[in-house]
């Protein structure tokens, strides 16, 4: 499928040629019309023709146009028991698997197994696109992680100190995430490889000169990343009003679908359910994820003394095909610096 006047991405054109599908048989939900990969995919979920294993070899075995047939699985699909009531007269079904048999079989329910019962639950739509966007993310990208100790002794002093005023200034109550945050846009202003991203055909880097911040919030039924844009030109007390605000509104479930999109960086934080380190995987089409685990109470040495201080592990994951392990150094480094040093990022 080549006709420019069809309006289709690259990847879409690609898999409808690979799965032998026309592309004018697709309805594009993007601009004009525009078909991309999702709606290809979506239309061989719903309009080919499915069939099972064994209802396949039967057919093909018996030369019955399978094809054609109306299926009484669900959406349609082609059963064992479906082909065997087209099987020629001479043909003896037994020798395959009797009718008999196969009533037997289905009446046992699917939720039977010989250890006990188990229960099928279809994924919701926002989980399918969860799954589809990690396995793009992971197959796509080839990921390394750099893991970073933190001293937040001085970034939790400086939460104390602002907490009165910001609660008064906006009603907010600032979090160490919100901290963090900042701290991570000052750092990507210094560091554009890390808050960039790759045009789909992977040839090309868009380099952004302002930060939309996602921030990964889980949910009962999925994970959500709404984003904080432009955030470079927020204050703290801003930021935090803005996080505060699109988060609230992300569980309540009246954020718009437009408010997930256009991130340049994202945070994962799973430091409140006492996760000590983890590597998260990219949130495309970002070029970087920052994993932001619990903080916990360590020795440590301080000017050749043996102190405890409260120590968080970051890690940070990121696209090699973008950045490579010294721009990704460079990068925790600085941050390192700015959390353990949170004054200078207010000045």
């Amino acid at each position: 499928m080549t006709d420019d006047k069809l309006r289709a991405t690259p990847a879409a054109r690609k898999l409808a040629d690979d799965l032998g599908i026309n592309l004018y048989d697709v309805s594009g939900t993007g601009a004009k019309g525009r078909v991309h990969k999702e709606d290809i995919e979506s239309y061989r979920e719903f309009n080919i023709v499915k069939i099972t294993p064994l209802a396949k070899r039967i057919a093909e075995e018996n030369n019955i146009a399978w094809q054609e047939i109306q299926g009484t699985g669900i959406r349609g699909k082609i059963m064992k028991k479906d082909v065997l009531t087209l099987l020629p007269e001479n043909v003896d079904s037994d020798s395959i698997k009797s009718p008999a048999q196969i009533e037997k079989a289905e009446e046992i329910p699917d939720n039977i197994t010989p250890y006990g019962e188990i229960e099928r639950l279809p994924m919701t739509p926002m989980r399918k696109v969860i799954a589809k966007r990690m396995v793009d993310s992971y197959l796509t990208a080839p990921t390394f992680t750099l893991n970073y100790d933190v001293d937040m002794t001085e970034l939790l002093a400086l939460r104390k100190k602002v907490l009165e005023p910001i609660m008064e200034a906006t009603g907010k109550k600032i979090t160490v995430t919100d901290l963090l945050s900042m701290a991570v846009v000052k750092t990507l202003m210094k560091h554009p490889y890390l808050n960039s991203s790759l045009t789909e055909d992977g040839q090309i880097i868009i380099m952004h000169n302002y930060v939309n911040l996602a921030m990964a919030v889980g949910m009962d039924n999925g994970l959500m990343t709404p984003v904080v844009y432009n955030a470079e030109k927020m204050s703290l007390s801003e930021l935090v009003v803005a996080f505060k605000d699109v988060i609230g509104r992300t569980l309540d479930g009246k954020l718009a679908p437009s408010e997930l999109q256009n991130s340049t960086f994202t945070i994962s934080n799973l430091g409140m359910f006492g996760v000590q380190s983890f590597g998260p995987i990219i949130n495309q089409p970002n070029s970087a994820i920052l994993g932001v685990s619990s903080t916990i109470e360590k020795p440590v040495v301080v000017n050749e003394e043996i102190v405890i201080r409260p120590i968080m592990s970051l890690g940070l994951t990121i696209d090699h095909r973008v950045v490579d392990g010294m721009a990704g150094a460079k990068f925790m480094k600085d941050l390192k610096a700015l959390i353990e040093d949170p004054i200078s990022m207010l000045v």
